[in-house]
Order: structure tokens, then C-alpha cells, then sequence
């Protein structure tokens, strides 16, 4: 089999075509003389060119198309040399360049290609996500950054443990987690990127930490699934004294029995877990009773203002602060950011707290 370069499309209803590129120089546009024709209304009849670079790479020309080329949604201004993954659109038509495995080139025939109108106030389609090879780059390591983040006893501001943050200082990516993980989302990569906070994270931070409580984040996807199970089991092994709490999701939470098994594996490890954002969906009680976490972290938009809240939102605070003590399990506050919140937790019977109040995030230079 040869490696073959290929632009992939993607159709409206997922589908994927591969249009094999057969020989170098290669010409794209509208009329039938090109090597590769794409029946779109708003390419010019020569819209563009790919040929190879003497560098050895494959370079895109712009051939003075009206509606333009874009590489990762960037307009080409004459040329531009390209790697495998980028996201290419001729006017309004996408795809994304591929370097396969293929057994004999093929081409897909003028009449099975699909005519596409541009509209004149066209957008750019996003069916494949830019920065890919970037992305890589990141889940490999270059560019992973972390930081831990306080969390406190209510009264007395001893610190019993830290949350494990992931962070990222790629040059071309975005830098805050909430933006990674909505681009892995679009590649449907978010347990990839997880693991790679996780276990940079651990790497940087875990040994340096012994004796206090080190909370871990998982993502949803990846919450109950063997491999987290495994990856944990190995950190156990490698750090027998070191004090972990795996933090689950509400969103998570599905199924009671999944649920249930799942803490008696972590209590196995000698794990602890806690119970992650409550209170930012569904208040998860019935899991609270019958599979009690060792703490239940109560999410910043039940914290936020608390003490000048009505009596209503208070009392509801109270109630659930009230619940959690029941069920055996610790409340901890998350984003707390001044003394009137702390106290207004304090008074409700939350024990720990975590916020810019008590502890910003650490970076690794840092510690």
C-alpha cells in the first residue's frame, strides 16, 4: 500500500469522501479541464492549484479566485505551504488534507460530486476542526502546562488538599481549558485531552504534594470506562501514600449501579471521590443517599453573592449543606472569593473551601 494525499469532504449527513490526489501539479475548480473538479457555484472555473514545495511539503496556490482559498480559516494571500490535517476551503467548500494508505489511486467521478449554491452572505462551514495537527502537538506534551489550587478548612485556612488544574500554553492554540476542550469536542477528543492534563499534571505535581490530599479531574466520557480504572490502579501503584480523591461530574451520574460499582473500585485503590459542581444541575440526592460521597463540592453559582441573597436561596443552601452532612460526606464551597461569602458558608456548615479568597491557582514555576 502507498501513502496517498487526499482532500477528505464532509457531507451534511456525516458521510466523509476522499477525492485521491493523483498527480502534482493538480488543479482545482469549477470548469471540467481541472484535475479535480468541484461543481460549487462560488468557485471561480481556476480557483486554485497544489503542487509540491521544494521543500518537499505541498503548497496551495490561490489562483486569483474571487471568493478566495482559506487554510484553517485563514484567507491565502498567494500561497501557502501545507501539513497534513489542515482545514482547506475553496470559497465555500471544505475539506480537510489527508496523507492515507491506499491500495490503487482512484479519483471519485464529475458526475457523483454534489453541486453546492454559495449563498452571497456565505460563512464558512466547521465540519472539521482547524488546528488539528496543533492539538497533537498538545496531547504529546508541547505546550501542556498545570496548576493546583488550594482548598482550605472554613475556620481555621489550614490547607488539607490541592485540585489538579489543567492548563495549556500552545502558541497556536487557545489557552483557557473551557476552549480546549470545546476544540476537542469538535473532534470528539475530550477524553484525549483529559488524560493528557491528568497525567502531566500528576507528573509535575503528585510527588511534591505528599501528605495533602491531591484532587483529580476526569472527564465525563471517561469517568467509569476501564481505562480510567487502569490509569488509576498504575498511580496507586506508583504512589502508595499519596492521599487521592477522583472528582465525578453530576453530569456523569447516570446509572446508581454503574455508580455504585465504580466507588467500590476507587475504595479498592484506597481512593476517595468527591462529587463535582453540585447543585449546577440536577442536585443528584437520590446518588448522595445511596452511594454518599466522602465530599460534595458545592459549584460556584450556588456561592457567588450568598451572603446578600434572599432567604429563599439561603435556605436552600442550608438545606442541601444539611443533606450532605447527613449522608456522612464533607461539603466543600467552591469560588469563594471574599470573607462575607466564607462566612455565609461557615454559618451554613460548610467545612472546606476553594477560591481566589483563600488560594489562587499555582502554576508549576511556581510551587
Amino acid at each position: 500500500m502507498d501513502n496517498q494525499w487526499a482532500l477528505e469532504s464532509a457531507g451534511s449527513d456525516g458521510s466523509c469522501t476522499q477525492f485521491l490526489i493523483t498527480r502534482l501539479p493538480c488543479q482545482i475548480g469549477r470548469s471540467k479541464e481541472n484535475d479535480l473538479v468541484i461543481a460549487n457555484l462560488g468557485l471561480s472555473r481556476i480557483h486554485a492549484s497544489l503542487t509540491r514545495d521544494i521543500t518537499g511539503q505541498m503548497r496551495l496556490i490561490d489562483e486569483n479566485s474571487t471568493n478566495g482559498t482559506f487554510v484553517n480559516r485563514h484567507r491565502v494571500e498567494g500561497y501557502c505551504l501545507l501539513k497534513e490535517g489542515d482545514v482547506i476551503h475553496f470559497a465555500s467548500a471544505e475539506f480537510r488534507l489527508r496523507l492515507i494508505q491506499v491500495e490503487q489511486p482512484s479519483v471519485l467521478p464529475f458526475d457523483q460530486m454534489h453541486t453546492m449554491v454559495m449563498p452571497e452572505d456565505r460563512l464558512l462551514s466547521e465540519h472539521f476542526a482547524s488546528n488539528e495537527a496543533e492539538f497533537d502537538e498538545l496531547i504529546m506534551g508541547h505546550g501542556l502546562s498545570g496548576a493546583i489550587q488550594p482548598i482550605v478548612n472554613a475556620k481555621t485556612r489550614r490547607v488539607i488538599g490541592y485540585e489538579l488544574l489543567g492548563r495549556a500554553n500552545h502558541p497556536r492554540l487557545p489557552k483557557t481549558p473551557i476552549e480546549l476542550f470545546n476544540l476537542a469536542g469538535s473532534m470528539n477528543r475530550e477524553v484525549d485531552l483529559s488524560l493528557a492534563f491528568r497525567e502531566y499534571g500528576i507528573s509535575r505535581f503528585a510527588k511534591r504534594l505528599q501528605g495533602s490530599k491531591l484532587f483529580i479531574n476526569a472527564h465525563p466520557k471517561e469517568m467509569f470506562g476501564e481505562v480510567f480504572l487502569v490509569s488509576l490502579e498504575r498511580l496507586r501503584h506508583s504512589m502508595p501514600d499519596l492521599e487521592i480523591v477522583v472528582e465525578i461530574h453530576e453530569s456523569a451520574v447516570t446509572n446508581i449501579d454503574q455508580l455504585r460499582g465504580f466507588a467500590d473500585r476507587l475504595a479498592g485503590l484506597d481512593i476517595r471521590f468527591a462529587y463535582d459542581d453540585f447543585g449546577a444541575g440536577q442536585a443528584r440526592l437520590l446518588e448522595l443517599a445511596d452511594v454518599p460521597a466522602h465530599f460534595v463540592k458545592f459549584d460556584m453559582s450556588l456561592i457567588h453573592g450568598l451572603h446578600k441573597a434572599g432567604p429563599r436561596k439561603q435556605q436552600v443552601v442550608r438545606d442541601l449543606v444539611q443533606m450532605v452532612l447527613s449522608a456522612g460526606s464533607i461539603p466543600l464551597a467552591e469560588g469563594v472569593e471574599s470573607e462575607e461569602e466564607a462566612k455565609a458558608c461557615i454559618a451554613m456548615g460548610v467545612q472546606l473551601i476553594q477560591g481566589y479568597l483563600t488560594g489562587e491557582p499555582i502554576p508549576e514555576d511556581a510551587l
